[in-house]
């Protein structure tokens, strides 16, 4: 008697831990399956600065600037390039600050030498503490004339320093407005001394200007409400050439201030 209880007790006992086992045997194998099944996470792989890929080039993305030389730029209303106030740092477009401000540029405006219509341009820039830029769009050369009687600009501003920030309407002078005319909205600068990405779309008199991914100005060249606009700004006194629907140049300004350009390109439209 005493010999059948402890048989009995004894598998009564061990079946559970068995099965226990079994169990837990069946559920690891189960979850390793399933980590053997998750994909791996995407790399994504880091591209040198003024290069680009080839999903850009298939797409029929240009450069504009390769880092390394001034090849393709010029002076506005010049024929060569500036011997002073623009250097390449580290791959990097820079205009060199004077501290005197818009009337202080040693280097003046730079131009593509090359006219773009209907276009897709794209831009990294970061200015410093208190500085002020632009980038010029559908310019064209007038003897004796400044730049921005004939093209519009995409706004480059610390807006935290520079009193340009508080200036205009509605903050239509803060970084990626179109200057003096309309607002970005949203209002998403990084800050002096961080990169922001630009972007300029021209396509059949629509403009859209792009700021860190987002489109911040959109607008519609030779409209009725395009006219009245530029008729109530300061740039009244130049509509028979400012804001031309017709093919232009693309300029980097020199206001005086330390300014970085890098990953210039553009795809025609």
């Amino acid at each position: 008697m005493k010999t059948e209880i402890t048989f009995k007790t004894s598998v009564t006992k061990t079946i559970p831990i068995m099965m226990l086992t079994a169990a837990l045997f069946v559920a690891a194998c189960a979850s390793d399956d399933r980590e053997a099944a998750q994909p791996e996470a995407a790399v994504e792989e880091e591209v040198p600065i003024n290069t680009l890929t080839q999903a850009e080039l298939d797409e029929g993305w240009e450069l504009l600037f390769d880092g390394e030389t001034f090849d393709g730029w010029r002076n506005y209303n010049r024929d060569s390039f500036p011997d002073g106030g623009w250097v390449i740092e580290d791959g990097v477009l820079r205009v060199v600050g004077t501290g005197m401000g818009e009337a202080g540029g040693e280097g003046g405006d730079i131009l593509y030498d090359e006219k773009f219509h209907n276009f897709h341009l794209k831009l990294e820039w970061k200015v410093s503490e208190g500085g002020n830029s632009g980038i010029f769009y559908l310019a064209q050369e007038i003897e004796n004339r400044p730049i921005w009687h004939s093209a519009p600009e995409m706004q480059i501003l610390d807006n935290e320093n520079h009193p340009d920030a508080l200036l205009g309407v509605d903050g239509n002078r803060k970084a990626g407005a179109l200057y003096d005319l309309i607002p970005a909205n949203p209002q998403n600068f990084r800050g002096a001394g961080e990169w922001n990405q630009a972007e300029v779309l021209v396509y059949r008199g629509t403009v859209v200007h792009f700021q860190n991914g987002v489109p911040v100005v959109e607008y519609h060249l030779g409209t009725p409400a395009w006219e009245q606009m530029v008729e109530n700004s300061k740039f009244a006194e130049y509509k028979d050439v400012f804001g031309i629907n017709q093919p232009g140049y693309i300029s980097l300004q020199d206001h005086g201030d330390d300014v970085w350009f890098r990953n210039i390109k553009i795809r025609r439209r």
